[in-house]
């Protein structure tokens, strides 16, 4: 079967729950007429993917005595997933522009062959015009295996995707400095700029803008360039995509296969090993990890999983799929050319 050849390139935008809703936490129409508008002026030139927050907000208000809680929030998103989408369908059809939901799970991004399987999905529906939104299905989502919050489902789709440019939008223009100023343009290379974020989550949603920074940095990291913009900015998509407004965060190079950019952001992490300075010495020289270099092993993983790899300061310097189980590494702990995970399946982060 002929694969399909992609002609544009690929930008991902992200929509919270703030960005889209007003003070009462309902959905304002406003915004996503504009959404509609702007992103039916930029559809010719890009392959579309938008990740949108909302249903939970959408959908609360049909459950009486609303608290919250986890089965509660459940309810209001199988309520709020078809308002959602019914909104969006309606602004869009003006301009022409059919869309398609995607209720995303994390198991989706984790297995290698679902992810393909979405990828392929999601270039059918390119090849017919037709722009994927693209939640969390918070419906059925195991809790212990739920994304962190859309920014992170953004990221992953963006990097699994190798889209050119990530937009995160936010209720505030950009990334703030400490005078409420936006700040232009960000080096996330330095580990310093979640400094900058309120530490405060929004009152509707799940993220924040430190985990805004935190899935730009491994955006960056993976090459693609992101920006993090104001969604009541006026024909703020439209101006962010020209680096007229918002905060800039430019791509880093990255030269990693498409199977190892899925490996260091979507994989799950199913155990870790802690290495000696010589282990560490080598992956940095991009040799494979040999069991003599483990001195420990934290966790239950099989072969074929991903582990993480730690320093002998406990910090993680690399992910990997596993050629062995852990069991069969505990018995095999400092034995001479005994493989735990090749050098094409390790990413150093």
């Amino acid at each position: 079967m002929k694969k399909p050849i992609l002609k544009k390139p690929i930008l991902v935008i992200k929509f919270g729950t703030a960005s889209i809703t007003n003070v009462n936490g309902e959905l304002d129409e406003h915004v996503i007429s504009e959404i509609a508008k702007q992103v039916a002026e930029i559809h010719s030139h890009y392959h579309i993917v938008l990740v949108s927050s909302g249903a939970v907000a959408a959908g609360k208000a049909f459950i009486q005595n609303y608290k919250q809680t986890l089965s509660e929030r459940k309810a209001a998103a199988a309520i709020g997933n078809t308002l959602l989408l019914n909104k969006y369908s309606h602004y869009f059809t003006p301009f022409g522009i059919n869309i398609a939901q995607s209720l995303c799970e994390r198991n989706h991004f984790s297995n290698r062959n679902q992810f393909l399987q979405l990828k392929k999905t999601y270039e059918k529906l390119w090849e017919n015009n037709i722009i994927p939104i693209a939640n969390e299905n918070d419906v059925v989502s195991n809790v212990e295996l739920k994304f962190s919050d859309n920014d992170e489902l953004a990221t992953l789709i963006a990097v699994g995707f190798n889209a050119s440019l990530l937009l995160f939008s936010t209720s505030v223009p950009g990334v703030l400095d400490s005078n409420n100023e936006v700040i232009h343009q960000l080096d996330t290379t330095d580990r310093n700029i979640l400094q900058l974020a309120n530490k405060e989550k929004s009152a509707s949603g799940l993220g924040g803008m430190t985990s805004k920074l935190t899935y730009t940095r491994l955006a960056n990291q993976m090459g693609i360039k992101t920006i993090i913009f104001g969604i009541r900015t006026e024909n703020g998509i439209v101006k962010a995509i020209k680096g007229e407004t918002g905060t800039i965060c430019k791509a880093q190079f990255c030269s990693i296969s498409s199977k190892n950019r899925w490996l260091a952001s979507g994989s799950l992490i199913k155990g870790k090993v802690k290495i000696d300075s010589g282990a560490s010495q080598a992956l940095n020289k991009r040799y494979s990890l040999l069991a003599v270099g483990v001195q420990s092993v934290i966790g239950d993983f099989e072969q074929g999983e991903v582990i993480e790899i730690l320093n002998e300061s406990d910090i993680a310097i690399a992910v990997a799929m596993s050629r062995i189980s852990s069991k069969e590494l505990n018995k095999n702990l400092k034995s001479q050319n005994f493989e735990v995970a090749n050098a094409n399946d390790i990413v150093l982060i």
